[in-house]
């Protein structure tokens, strides 16, 4: 335990997709509860994931680090083909999960395509969810900036709050801006100078976990 935070590992197999992850659980909670999902190449074990979960975990809401279904099933690699819809099921069981533990409000995201498959559910399933945190959205592949990935934007009516580097190769601060302006709900890009697609480049800035927590909670909370 840190700094009023117990980690421990979840799971719950009530139902399929399995809820797989890490569970943050504040000494005094505020009833609000988020689902944060990894990225294709990663966990939910990594060093952006667990900055955040355990920040706005001190802040009072329980947060759970979510393994998706495709990293249930092998410890490496991307996706599978067509695995996409099966990982936004298991988001959606994680977030009933969560509605279970916490009376408040429910929140979802992610990082890249762990957040690109929460703003799809969020956009598949309007008032599922609270609000949407979104770490390093992959806006498009790297140097294929006209496969954008914004088919589902104008049908997004939840809160959305984005975390972009300025030197991530998935997409552009400018052109962020200009996506996201697709999105008929309440949303913000915050921009995170020299950060890359990881968040944490030298000399990136917010210098803190607390920083991107103190934004989420007055964009959502207040």
């Amino acid at each position: 335990m840190a700094n009023g935070v117990s980690i421990s590992p979840f799971e719950d197999q009530s139902a399929e997709p399995p809820v797989r992850g890490f569970l943050h659980t504040p000494d005094k909670q505020n009833g609000h509860a988020l689902v944060l999902a990894h990225s294709a190449g990663g966990d939910c074990q990594s060093k952006l994931l667990l900055g955040v979960a355990s920040a706005i975990a001190e802040a009072g809401l329980l947060v759970l680090r979510a393994s998706l279904p495709f990293r249930q099933q092998r410890p490496h690699g991307p996706p599978f083909p067509g695995s996409a819809a099966r990982d936004r099921e298991g988001l959606r069981r994680a977030v009933a999960v969560m509605g279970r533990q916490a009376a408040g409000k429910i929140f979802l995201g992610g990082h890249s395509y762990g957040g690109r498959q929460a703003t799809m559910l969020a956009a598949e399933a309007p008032g599922l969810v609270a609000g949407l945190l979104l770490l390093s959205y992959p806006l498009h592949p790297p140097r294929k900036p006209a496969e954008l990935r914004t088919a589902h934007f104008p049908r997004l009516t939840t809160p959305a709050l984005f975390f972009h580097g300025t030197r991530d190769p998935f997409g552009s601060i400018e052109q962020m801006t200009s996506a996201l302006s697709l999105i008929p709900a309440r949303h913000r890009l915050f921009s995170v100078e020299g950060g890359g697609h990881d968040l944490t480049a030298k000399n990136a800035s917010p210098n803190s976990w607390a920083e991107i927590c103190e934004v989420f909670v007055e964009f959502s909370l207040r």
